[in-house]
């Protein structure tokens, strides 16, 4: 895939760039190897300053980054402003917290002193999706470089301006020349990279394919790496539920980012005493979303990234309704120019079917009914995905079975999934593993070194 720009809306090429040859490549790993070994001597209070004016810089010019972000992949300019804000909210958490949560941890033992400490590792690699081009940065940025590490970013090749933009901000703000860079490099190229013996660590949010491939690479060389790949979330609503909120819920959390988000809601998995009111008020609710021009405060569903995105929906929602489901709205691109697809949901899902099996990254929806709790629980878990879930009940009993029971990193009860620096993020089977954000996701990339003084 080209390193470009091109406008989700109109499809017009806007800038590309040539990928780094391999000296390019090579004089930025030495710079970054070069740069570790002081910056990881500076002390909690000196880097805090910097991520502090991180966050300010991204506070202030979030209109101008959202412009951006909408520019190169479509989210809808409401989204993107919020999406800058929340990286300057992380900045700040991190500035504030990472000198707590590595702080030595005192262990009693029949040492005259033992205790933990935690260190950075060195140069992190990071390789990112382009569907939240700066907050799946950020997320990694503000932990792993108040933890000391430095960082080298692989970003996707639809959002090399954002990539290029994140990394002025760092130096706007104050970071060392080495600290944290971006390549501007293409997939084939990460190999080379990760496989470069002063690269540490990896962390990877992306397709099953490149986790794979990663993850295998790592573990070749047997360096560290967090995962964060797919999500075939299911949003469960049982009868005790509120059910006009969890209906307006069930489109939001189908339709944030235009669809496109690991941990969207992508099954609904409904209980059959409400599923003909749930179905009704879903598709009159999807029905009714505005879909345009994603810089018009108006719009609700923006295009999705890619002209291919749009011909892999369509061919997954084909399949499953080639396989027997039904189309209750949408089912096709919508008639428009731009990447744009209709808002759909889709119900009866036979189980040999992309829309049982697979993610559907896009704003399509996919409506299961079930009998009891046990059914709900059982679909949901009939899945090779576990990031996120979504619960709808005000049963404790039903409550309690779904957050033990249900696989998945997360699950959230009367809300819908979504990442915050306070909490862990991540998930399980072949959602990954690791965890980002939160205390869990800074100490992933340091080394927890055990002191045993006698």
């Amino acid at each position: 895939m080209a390193i470009a720009t091109i406008n989700p809306a109109t499809g017009e090429l806007l800038r590309s760039f040539e990928p780094l040859t391999d000296e390019q490549i090579e004089a930025k790993l030495r710079l970054a190897a070069g740069t570790f070994p002081s910056f990881r001597r500076l002390s909690f209070a000196e880097r805090a300053a910097m991520m502090s004016k991180a966050g300010d810089i991204l506070e202030s010019g979030k209109e101008e980054f959202g412009r951006l972000m909408t520019t190169e992949m479509g989210k809808t300019f409401r989204s993107a402003v919020d999406e800058a804000a929340k990286c300057a909210w992380a900045c700040r958490y991190y500035a504030e917290n990472a000198e707590r949560f590595l702080a030595d941890e005192i262990v009693e033992t029949n040492a005259r002193k033992s205790y933990i400490r935690y260190q950075p590792l060195g140069l992190v690699l990071a390789v990112m999706p382009w569907n939240f081009p700066f907050w799946q940065v950020f997320r990694f940025i503000a932990p792993s470089l108040m933890a000391g590490n430095v960082g080298l970013l692989k970003h996707a090749s639809n959002v090399p301006q954002c990539a290029l933009q994140i990394e002025e901000i760092l130096k706007r703000a104050g970071f060392p020349e080495g600290a944290f860079q971006t390549l501007l490099i293409g997939a084939r190229q990460v190999e080379r990279v990760l496989a470069d013996e002063r690269v540490a660590a990896a962390t990877l949010t992306g397709s099953e394919g490149a986790g794979v491939e990663v993850g295998v690479s790592a573990a070749r060389r047997i360096k560290k790496t967090v995962l964060e790949l797919g999500g075939s979330d299911p949003f469960i609503v049982m009868p005790s539920a509120n059910l006009d909120e969890a209906v307006s819920w069930a489109v939001k959390a189908r339709i944030v980012n235009n669809g496109q988000s690991c941990i969207a809601a992508k099954r609904f998995i409904v209980a059959e005493p409400i599923a003909d009111e749930f179905e009704r008020c879903f598709v009159a609710k999807m029905n009714a979303l505005a879909v345009g021009d994603p810089m018009d405060a108006k719009t609700d569903l923006g295009p999705l990234s890619t002209a291919d995105a749009v011909t892999t929906l369509q061919a997954d929602v084909d399949a499953t309704v080639k396989a027997g489901a039904r189309v209750l709205t949408g089912g096709k691109p919508a008639d428009r120019p731009g990447n744009y697809y209709a808002p759909t949901v889709l119900t009866d899902i036979p189980k040999d079917s992309p829309g049982y099996k697979e993610e559907l990254f896009g704003p399509v929806a996919c409506v299961f009914r079930v009998k009891d709790v046990d059914e709900a629980i059982r679909v949901a878990n009939d899945c090779r995905f576990g990031l996120g879930a979504s619960a709808w009940t005000n049963d404790p009993e039903e409550r309690e079975r779904l957050i033990n029971e249900i696989e998945a990193g997360m699950v959230f009860i009367n809300k819908m999934v979504a990442s915050d620096p306070r909490m862990p993020f991540g998930g399980v089977k072949w959602s990954g593993h690791g965890r980002e954000l939160g205390v869990h996701g800074i100490r992933e990339f340091t080394n927890i070194k055990t002191v045993w003084i006698e």
